[in-house]
């Protein structure tokens, strides 16, 4: 399917009757070359109601590292999960849900919570090195991230076998990009929500870091992908300074797919929870649609 004509190809004015703030959507419009250099130069509005953006936002996490040469044989995959959130549900549902968590077990909303420290009890976590406070800890983590409406997409790339069958395989991060994109696109397609533009939040990770990443981003929308069509996707980095419950949320998430990959038999409270938020579509398992593995 293509994408409609109106934000990514011929355009029209978008200078509404009631003024209102200058959004994004304005540098969009300029950006795809449809606005005179005349017009460009001068002061433009747009209404507040009237901007072209879905409901929905996608956070993004993930679990490893992109590395080919230098692979962790305890953990030799790289996994990229997107947390699918309505922006009605975030402002409803989420922030105030995470943040009441966090005054349950810290008395503040400061604290980030984040999968890595909670593993090894370190920092704000330390007190879950008591058997019992770490029990009850994680089944109140558990209840939450069930109670909570997302939709999660997530790509798993499995380093050792991707050596192994390609002479010079592409980055990790490129291929689980490229697979979770498509996906989250898919989604949104189906709930009519992509012809707006789609916000991408991703925790920042420094200039050069920042600049791979938007770069491979920028490929797959602009058209290398199943679709052969531009995706109406815009990455936003983000400190992780700035404590965004959905940033979090997608950090959870992460390591229990990767576990689960590994050791599908082992018991794993968390994947439990976070295969019922998979998009199944018209198929039986999440596995290829949802969550997608390579090779």
């Amino acid at each position: 399917m293509q994408l409609s004509e109106t934000r990514y190809g011929k355009g029209k004015d978008l200078t509404p009757s009631t003024p209102g703030l200058r959004p994004a959507a304005l540098r969009k419009h300029a950006k795809f070359g449809s606005c005179s250099s005349q017009e460009a130069r001068e002061p433009r509005i747009i209404d507040l109601n009237a901007m072209d953006y879905s409901n929905f936002t996608l956070y993004v996490d993930e679990s490893g590292d992109h590395s080919l040469e230098s692979i962790n044989p305890e953990y030799p995959l790289f996994v990229l999960a997107f947390c699918v959130v309505a922006k009605q549900d975030y402002r409803t549902r989420i922030a105030p849900e995470m943040t009441g968590f966090k005054h349950r077990w810290f008395g503040h909303e400061a604290v980030i919570l984040h999968a890595h420290e909670i593993r090894k009890e370190q920092g704000e976590f330390g007190f879950l090195f008591d058997r019992a406070a770490r029990g009850c800890f994680q089944d109140d983590l558990t209840v939450l991230m069930d109670r909570l409406p997302y939709v999660l997409i997530a790509g798993a790339i499995d380093k050792v076998r991707l050596n192994r069958r390609y002479a010079i395989p592409d980055n990790p991060y490129s291929i689980a990009m490229r697979f979770c994109l498509e996906r989250a696109f898919s989604f949104l397609r189906e709930q009519g929500e992509a012809s707006g533009l789609t916000h991408v939040l991703v925790e920042s990770r420094g200039r050069k870091e920042d600049a791979a990443l938007e770069l491979v981003f920028r490929r797959i929308c602009d058209g290398t992908n199943t679709f052969g069509c531009r995706l109406p996707f815009e990455v936003v980095f983000v400190d992780k300074k700035q404590n965004l419950p959905g940033l979090q949320l997608a950090d959870l998430v992460c390591h229990p797919i990767g576990r689960h990959l590994l050791k599908p038999e082992q018991k794993n409270r968390a994947y439990e929870v976070l295969k019922k938020k998979f998009p199944r579509g018209s198929r039986e398992k999440s596995e290829g649609h949802g969550l997608k593995t390579f090779p």
